[in-house]
């Protein structure tokens, strides 16, 4: 299968969130929405999407933001069906290419139980960084102090 890496378009976004919705990955619900992915984007991070050739169908995402100090990679996944094919290796590769052009340290976050992600992650040199609890307040409007 031919296929190509490039940068977010605005008109990618049905498809990114129909990809995000059908891996677990995110949605617009979480605050995974255009209004949010413009303002990562302006504030130095990227968002890459893989697509076959020539469908231009979108089968992978890689998300990075950038706090100023270091880089996060979220929302790295590949459309189901076209999981287990190796296509995870060039869009990482793709992702580390841009935290080395960046000289910033890159973080995610990973369920234990995600194996085939684990693997990946640790042969590309991350490391764990130990039994860190992580919490979120979801909707600020809620906060209760």
């Amino acid at each position: 299968m031919n296929y190509y890496i490039t940068t977010y378009q605005s008109s990618d976004y049905e498809a990114l969130e129909a990809l995000w919705i059908s891996t677990g990955l995110g949605n617009a619900a979480r605050g995974d929405n255009q209004q949010t992915i413009a303002e990562t984007l302006a504030l130095g991070g990227v968002l890459y999407v893989m697509k076959t050739e020539p469908e231009n169908e979108l089968i992978g995402t890689s998300w990075i933001t950038n706090d100023g100090r270091r880089l996060y990679l979220h929302h790295f996944g590949i459309k189901p069906e076209y999981q287990k094919q190796g296509l995870s290796k060039p869009l990482l590769k793709k992702s580390l290419e841009f935290a080395k052009q960046m000289n910033r340290q890159i973080k995610l976050e990973v369920n234990r139980d995600n194996l085939p992600a684990l693997t990946l992650y640790k042969k590309a040199g991350f490391t764990y960084l130990g039994d860190y609890l992580v919490y979120i307040i979801r909707k600020p409007n809620e906060i209760n102090l």
